[in-house]
């Protein structure tokens, strides 16, 4: 349950976990380093949670009773007041194709079964710090898209544009680095940071997810594929 007398300046993380043992292990390391903590202990209790208070944060389990954390990360991407909520998926399947599927259904991180527990604190942090607080101001123009950096939010063509709290990060060191090529280790030491381990393809995913974004129909694709080096925001295909 969720402590109503908790200090409301602290991250609140919703625990998305079936196992009792992992959940109150979760709870009382996530108290000690300065979250607030709710639990939820299957998918259509998380969901209820997230909508009667939304956390700023969601480690979800994979395997649940009654909704599969693969189905609740798609419902929590199919709201509007959720599309940008970030989620961390955590797994017992290690398979890189699973962990594909993962990011492909919505999720901004995973993290497998067991981890340690530093490296979950240092991914929860760094995807916090990429989907609030912003403390830039101003606006980043390419092209036809606009990033107003205060706000966080981004524009292409006068249309909104929805971006998660990764594909944003990203959009954003790309609009600040317009025309440059960078490959998949640049990027992620630039946008997840150099202290987090995330796998090459985790970029792939993403740059998937930044293209379905920003580019509607009859629109000019401004992310630059190059073989064998990387990604760049451009505007020249060739």
């Amino acid at each position: 349950m969720l402590d109503v007398t908790a200090d409301l300046t602290k991250p609140l993380v919703l625990v998305v976990e079936d196992e009792p043992a992992l959940a109150t292990m979760l709870r009382y390391n996530l108290e000690k380093q300065g979250f607030r903590v709710d639990e939820a202990a299957d998918g259509q209790e998380a969901l209820t949670r997230i909508s009667e208070s939304t956390p700023d944060i969601v480690l979800l389990d994979w395997m649940l009773p009654v909704l599969s954390g693969i189905e609740v990360c798609r419902q929590i991407r199919r709201r509007p007041a959720t599309r940008e909520l970030p989620v961390i998926m955590v797994t017992a399947r290690a398979e890189d194709s699973d962990a594909v599927r993962g990011l492909n259904t919505g999720a901004d991180d995973y993290i497998t079964k067991p981890f340690k527990l530093d490296n979950l604190l240092a991914r929860m942090r760094a995807l916090l710090r990429r989907s609030g607080g912003v403390t830039e101001k101003g606006t980043l123009n390419f092209h036809d898209v606009s990033m107003d950096l205060a706000t966080h939010r981004v524009q292409r063509n006068g249309r909104s544009v929805h971006l998660g709290p990764t594909e944003f990060r990203l959009l954003e060191f790309f609009m600040n680095h317009p025309r440059r090529v960078f490959s998949r280790e640049e990027l992620l030491n630039s946008v997840w940071g150099a202290d987090i381990h995330v796998e090459p393809r985790t970029v792939d995913v993403h740059i998937r997810r930044l293209r379905k974004a920003i580019n509607g129909d009859d629109e000019l694709d401004l992310v630059r594929t190059v073989r064998a080096a990387g990604y760049a925001l451009d505007t020249d295909p060739i």
